[in-house]
């Protein structure tokens, strides 16, 4: 008599192998969307500076790792938070947030760095060029290519510090769907062994 597999078990290890060969997928796809993006910013890099944008923008409209000059005309609030200077060395970036009139978005300006997180920002606003960089916050905001008396210039944004290991994410996904089959057709295999008659 042919011994049949046991279903409930089976169709949950399928479901459970099938999600992950999906999830492994979606890791391919976020890797090739990751690839354009850095793609985008390398190209950003390398155009001309634009002046800070004055009207919100859309998530996908930043214009990110972008050379930018913009006017700070009233700082309105300061932040600190991990980050490094030029030499690669740990601390905090200081950042001020600033008015730009009474319209727009305002702009958020990374000053430069210290030891300190609670340094003082001897910055009262103004003319100010960087490189425009991620921001968690405001989506956006300024790294200046100077810093004002008593810090030092931040590292500015590098698109080495932007990982992209979708695909060994995918391939992690892929090896445990099949370590979980493989594990499940043994578990069947020696169920049988044992549900044999003994002669």
């Amino acid at each position: 008599m042919t011994r049949r597999v046991p279903l409930i078990p089976t169709i949950i290890v399928l479901a459970a192998v099938a999600l992950m060969i999906g999830l492994g997928i979606w890791q391919l796809q976020r890797a090739k969307w990751k690839q354009g993006l850095l793609a985008q910013y390398a190209a950003a890099q390398k155009q001309p500076p634009i002046t800070w944008p004055t009207i919100p923008l859309k998530s996908d409209q930043l214009p990110l790792f972008r050379n930018a000059t913009g006017v700070c005309l009233r700082p309105v609030g300061h932040r600190a938070m991990a980050g490094e200077n030029r030499a690669g060395e740990p601390g905090y970036v200081q950042i001020v947030d600033c008015s730009t009139g009474a319209e727009g978005p305002g702009m958020s300006v990374e000053v430069g760095w210290s030891k300190d997180p609670n340094a003082k920002i001897n910055w009262t606003g103004g003319p100010v060029s960087g490189i425009i960089a991620p921001d968690r916050r405001t989506g956006m905001r300024l790294v200046a290519g100077s810093a004002p008396p008593g810090l030092q210039p931040s590292a500015p944004p590098s698109l080495d510090t932007i990982p992209n290991n979708h695909r060994s994410y995918a391939v992690q996904w892929f090896s445990f769907a099949a370590i979980a089959l493989l594990i499940y057709v043994l578990a069947v295999r020696k169920r049988r062994r044992e549900e044999r008659p003994k002669p």
